[in-house]
């Protein structure tokens, strides 16, 4: 993932911000957290993991948390446990949750209920800084 480039032929983080400043404008956090957010989206990276880290960086510093972040320099199709490495390929699948979060307010929730499994945008935008103490 390291050597994937981001291609900016197209205005791909126009589009996703509009997308999400769509869904998200009225919810009770946004405007606290948009504008550094709108800097992610405002500067170009040239790599896709970099994208992915200054992400996830942003969301960590907004959260609170500081979680510990290693690379693997090639790919291994399984690891050894005495390794002391937790490979969760398998457990944090698309689809699959890591635990159950506790329902909170959402958006849309008046017409669709609670609808889980959103990305940690929808907690931090409905749940501002609380959103931290719903993932302990």
């Amino acid at each position: 993932m390291k050597d994937v480039r981001i291609s900016h032929e197209e205005k791909w983080q126009a589009l996703h911000w509009k997308t999400l400043t769509s869904a998200y404008r009225r919810s009770p956090w946004f405007e606290y957290f948009e504008d550094g957010l709108a800097d992610l989206y405002e500067r170009k990276f040239d790599f896709l993991l970099d994208w992915n880290m200054a992400c996830f960086e942003w969301a960590e510093t907004v959260l609170g948390l500081e979680k510990p972040v290693s690379y693997t320099e090639s790919f291994r199709k399984s690891y050894d446990p005495a390794e002391g490495i937790q490979d969760l390929r398998d457990v944090l699948a698309p689809g699959k949750s890591a635990g159950e979060l506790p329902q909170y307010t959402q958006v849309f929730g008046e017409r669709t209920g609670f609808v889980p499994g959103l990305s940690i945008l929808d907690l931090i935008f409905c749940e501002g800084k609380r959103a931290s103490e719903l993932l302990k």
